[in-house]
């Protein structure tokens, strides 16, 4: 498909944070450093999940699969972003800019669905002990997750293949970091309420969808928990999902105020503070959290680094 062909604008130009401008270099060094730790934190936990027999559960699958996803989802934003750090004229082409739209659009569903199946499988361990085994299984484990990607860059299609119909005929200056969907709507010369009202329901559907999903399975766990006669079992059963409603709680925050609200209300320049959280601090905390917080992961590391030290002698 030709998308260019439907618009006189053949290109956007990001204004990124003009505020910063006179200090663009350290910001540039900043993000950099994240950027660079969170690819390197994902990476250490799937190369984790990969070779320790102790980590070899659907729990750590769901984990190793979340890290490939949020290793590609910073790689759409952040990589352009560093480069618009270095240059006055911040462009992106048309097609680009869509593209971007549609991948950041993707991952980020992919993101909601693999955290409601992780939080599903917490519930399958906690709730029902005695058939986890059998009821997660491998094959269970793969549907899952291919359902999770293959829907995910289904449902962007039909809003992402509207905006590439759109006349934009200028000014072309998106107020953003990256090509994301109000911005762009914005600029159009044409009416888009459809596309408003597209995006808006399927951005409501995907997170509130899957964010009911994920809280009933944890209000499923939290029922089973209160059950268990010892503080010794709801210590070791809480400490199993602190993890992970860690990371649904930092993700559904930023999501829910950017994407399931009336677009009408806040200013770009929130929209943008709230878009570097989820882009760039979210993906850096989440390696951190599920490496601090979870003691199997902390001791495969820590038999990784021992058995590495004794190669080396």
């Amino acid at each position: 498909m030709e998308w260019a062909n439907q618009s006189v604008v053949t290109e956007f130009i990001t204004a990124g944070f003009p505020s910063l401008k006179k200090i663009r270099v350290w910001v540039f060094l900043l993000v950099l450093l994240m950027y660079t730790v969170t690819k390197m934190g994902n990476m250490v936990i799937i190369f984790l999940t990969r070779i320790d027999l102790s980590l070899c559960t659907p729990m750590y699958y769901f984990l190793g699969n979340f890290s490939f996803l949020e290793i590609w989802f910073t790689s759409v934003t952040v990589p352009k972003m560093l480069a618009d750090l270095l240059v006055e004229r911040k462009v992106i082409s048309f097609n680009g800019c869509i593209s971007q739209l549609y991948f950041f659009l993707s991952l980020g569903v992919t993101e909601c669905l693999l955290l409601a199946a992780m939080a599903y499988d917490r519930y399958m361990a906690i709730c029902h002990p005695l058939r986890y085994t059998a009821l997660m299984s491998d094959m269970m484990c793969v549907w899952l997750t291919a359902w999770s990607w293959i829907t995910s860059f289904l449902l962007p299609l039909v809003l992402v293949i509207l905006m590439s119909q759109l006349r934009f005929c200028g000014p072309n200056m998106a107020d953003h970091f990256f090509c994301d969907i109000l911005p762009m709507l914005r600029l159009a010369c044409a009416n888009t309420h459809l596309n408003k009202m597209l995006s808006f329901f399927l951005c409501s559907s995907v997170i509130l969808g899957s964010f009911v999903l994920t809280l009933a399975s944890y209000g499923s766990i939290i029922t089973t928990i209160l059950g268990i006669p010892s503080a010794t079992g709801h210590k070791k059963a809480f400490s199993t999902c602190a993890s992970h409603q860690t990371v649904v709680a930092i993700f559904y925050g930023t999501v829910t105020f950017m994407y399931a609200r009336p677009t009408r209300k806040f200013s770009f320049q929130l929209d943008k503070v709230v878009a570097v959280f989820y882009c760039m601090v979210a993906p850096l905390l989440s390696p951190i959290i599920y490496s601090l917080r979870n003691q199997e992961v902390k001791e495969a590391l820590r038999k990784a680094l021992c058995g590495k030290g004794r190669a080396l002698k």
